[in-house]
């Protein structure tokens, strides 16, 4: 008789712990078998051009966005106190969206040397040091250089060489 009472609380049990458990495999096999098939269908129904993504492709061309006008290289005397004269001299590019804006910088190059000659020439050696220094340079030259030639715009400035002496 007891081993009556326990087959009965284990079927009772049993059922409802089993149909619970059932519904879950059942749920995980559907949602493991959607996920098989949607990453297969990726797989083998899509063609490479929508895989790989054409500004991420090593093989793409550039496209040329930009037109590069350099400046004349320039040397100036820097700010010291003391008596030992230091130099800097300084050759740099200027980025422009095409030719036709460089064009339009030419007539203003008098301008531009000048903003750029009177502020280098207020600089010190210790203005230049380390990386923030020519970050906070070609700042104060981009926006020299943007107020001289109004309304063409310089979108960068890349410096090709600086030498202090």
């Amino acid at each position: 008789m007891a081993d009556e009472v326990e087959s009965d609380v284990e079927g009772e049990g049993g059922s409802s712990g089993g149909k619970k458990k059932l519904i879950m495999i059942i749920a995980l096999a559907l949602v493991v078998l959607l996920g098989g098939g949607a990453a297969a269908y990726f797989f083998l129904f899509s063609s490479p051009s929508e895989v790989v993504e054409p500004e991420n492709d090593p093989d793409a061309e550039p496209e040329a966005k930009a037109f590069f006008f350099d400046l004349p290289e320039m040397t100036v005397n820097l700010n010291t106190k003391n008596r030992r004269s230091q130099y800097l001299r300084i050759k740099v590019s200027l980025e422009v969206l095409n030719e036709a804006q460089a064009r339009k910088i030419e007539p203003f190059l008098p301008r531009v040397l000048d903003a750029f000659q009177v502020y280098l020439r207020e600089l010190r050696t210790s203005d230049l040091e380390g990386s923030a220094g020519l970050f906070r340079l070609k700042r104060e030259l981009l926006k020299r250089i943007n107020d001289a030639i109004y309304p063409v715009k310089v979108s960068d400035i890349l410096f090709k060489e600086i030498l202090i002496q």
